[in-house]
């Protein structure tokens, strides 16, 4: 078999900082790669990868889930990031349609000129709608659609590394598509929002557990937690990922 496939949370929360946790951002590493993915960037990713001692330039491709600030927001701070210290790496970006036009937008409101700035490495932008898929730097992303309202399509992913596979759900209400992103997956990160009540477009978790026979994933371990999901960390018999969190897949 394969060397194990290293996972680190450098953002394990939601938009709202409940626990005082980070905005998604997943770095995934092979074992002797010379690159790593990130699933998701959240605003707060350049933060994360830092405090963890992950290195941004490292970063070779980015998988995006959807066009939310705390999925998205990051990419101009690891962009600026990379221009800086000189980075040289080509970055690959792989998300739902709109992608590149958003990324653009947000540049210009955080930076203003920085959209057009000429730099050392290539920033190169892969739009895949759900059905479809992404290869690049070793990595394969195929995307689904979510059920969430983000301005543009929202994708669930599946995402292939040295071997492993790693499935997202992304920001969705639930809908059985999670059970083909979930299926045979080494590891499934699955949003966990809400428990008392349930709130459009984000998974409630008794939902999921009363799916949760039909999840053949090796391990699940939910993000994205809400207030009440949080309170109830003792009680849940579900994992709940933390900032900082390893794991070997």
């Amino acid at each position: 078999m394969d060397a194990p496939v290293r996972v680190t949370m450098a953002g394990a929360g939601n938009a709202f900082g409940d626990g005082g946790m980070l905005q998604t951002c997943v770095h995934v590493q092979a074992a002797g790669g010379d690159g790593a993915l990130l699933v998701d960037c959240g605003a707060t990713a350049l933060t994360g990868l830092k405090r963890f001692g992950l290195d941004p330039g490292g970063v070779s491709v980015v998988a995006v889930s959807h066009l939310h600030g705390d999925h998205f927001g990051g990419l101009p701070f690891l962009i600026l990031d990379g221009q800086f210290t000189r980075r040289v790496r080509p970055l690959h970006l792989v998300g739902p349609p709109g992608l590149e036009e958003r990324l653009g937008r947000a540049m210009e409101v955080f930076f203003p000129g920085s959209s057009s700035v000429s730099r050392r490495f290539a920033v190169r932008v892969h739009e895949v709608a759900p059905g479809s898929s992404a290869h690049v730097e070793g990595v394969a992303v195929r995307a689904f659609e979510a059920d969430h309202a983000a301005g543009a399509v929202a994708l669930a992913l599946r995402v292939g590394v040295a071997g492993r596979t790693i499935a997202y759900s992304g920001d969705s209400a639930w809908t059985d598509t999670l059970i083909d992103v979930a299926d045979g997956a080494d590891l499934f990160l699955c949003e966990g929002y809400t428990y008392d009540r349930a709130v459009r477009y984000h998974l409630h978790v008794p939902k999921l557990l009363a799916r949760l026979d039909g999840l053949r994933c090796r391990r699940l371990l939910l993000t994205h937690a809400g207030p009440q999901v949080l309170a109830r960390r003792a009680e849940l018999g579900l994992e709940l990922a933390e900032d900082g969190m390893v794991l070997e897949v």
